[in-house]
Order: structure tokens, then sequence, then C-alpha cells
């Protein structure tokens, strides 16, 4: 079963209120209380957990841990995904140690520079490689989703490497929109672009 893109988005939040929920001891809870700590309606998460075949009866609400696992096998790759960080610099540093063992299914195992004072080292807990061994490091270690966070002027060459070097995703984090073919899904994240957003809304309150 295929679904839809916000659907997705949707699932991982869900799952990682439930961990927080859990860390906190509280196994059970009710739809209005999960779109409540989303921001959306309790429709919207009835109709979310219907669409992946999961509904409860009990009356202290969805179970946690038997919620986690349901989303965890339909969102989650069965044996795991390898990932590569491209650019080490601040939000490079910054990204891979943000994400490096919150998902036990995701797991960066390579991060790629052209600064010599940075390959052939351990960066947040992860070798860096030169950029021109990106290819055979993403071939030998299975590498299948690459996350850019290089200068936007790099982006585009880097992301035409990742794809000829088998990527099947890619998580573009710089300023520059990519262009890549339909087998790879592209997501692009522009934080100025966000926040903008934001300080035009804050503009507009009354």
């Amino acid at each position: 079963m295929k679904l839809p893109e916000k659907t997705v988005e949707r699932l991982s939040e869900y799952r990682r209120t439930l961990l927080e929920c859990l860390g906190k001891g509280k196994t059970h809870i009710y739809s209005h209380e999960l779109a409540g700590l989303h921001n959306i309606t309790a429709v919207q998460v009835r109709r979310d957990l219907m669409l992946i075949g999961y509904s409860s009866l009990k009356k202290k609400g969805y179970d946690a841990h038997e919620l986690i696992e349901v989303i965890g096998k339909l969102i989650d790759h069965p044996y795991g995904l390898n990932v590569a960080v491209v650019g080490m610099g601040n939000l490079g540093r910054a990204v891979t140690t943000y994400f490096n063992g919150k998902r036990p299914k995701l797991n960066i195992v390579a991060t790629f520079d052209i600064d010599p004072n940075k390959v052939d080292r351990v960066i947040s807990g992860v070798n860096c490689f030169p950029i021109k061994e990106l290819q055979n490091v993403i071939k030998k270690q299975g590498i299948t989703i690459g996350i850019i966070t290089s200068p936007p002027d790099t982006a585009t060459a880097i992301a035409e490497m990742l794809v000829m070097s088998g990527v099947k995703g890619i998580l573009n984090f710089t300023t520059t929109p990519l262009n890549v073919p339909s087998s790879v899904f592209l997501e692009e994240f522009d934080m100025i672009t966000s926040l903008e957003k934001v300080a035009y809304f804050v503009k507009e309150q009354k």
C-alpha cells in the first residue's frame, strides 16, 4: 500500500509523540489527545489510522506500544536503510549528530566533504570520506539515501553524483531546487523560506 506523502509525515510525527509518551510512562492515548499534540483534528487522526488498518476498541485509547509497532512495520524498511550526508560544515555536522541513532532502521554510515582537514576522520561519530570516493563508498556500503548539506552552488552536481551512484532518495537542505529522475524520491527543505513564511505571518498578526 502506497500512502500519501502527508499521511506518511503525520504517521512519523505520531510515532515520535508516542515514543515520548512512553518515555513519560504514558502507555495509552486517545485520538483527541494525539490530535491536540499535533494541532489537527481527532477525525484526521482516526482517518490516518484507519487508512493503515489500525483501530482500537479499548476504552483507554490507543495502545502506544502497539501503534508504534504498526507504524514501524508500515513506514520502515524491513532491513533498514543506509544514509550518507554530503557536506560536513556546521549544518552537515548538526544533521548527522541529530539524526544518527534516532531510528534503528535509518543509519548514517558515511559522510563526504572536499576539505582535506575533514576527510579521513570520524566526524559526529561517522567516517568522513573525500567526495571523489562518493560513488565507490555508496555502492560498497549499500547506501540508498543521500542528504545534501553542502553549499548551494554545489548541490546540483552532488545530486547528479548521488543519482549516478544509485541512491533512491535525496533530502536536500540547500536553497538550490533540484531536478532528479522520477525513480528518485526528492524532499527539499529550505530553512530560509520556512523562516520567511513564519516572519510573514508574524507580520500579519493584528
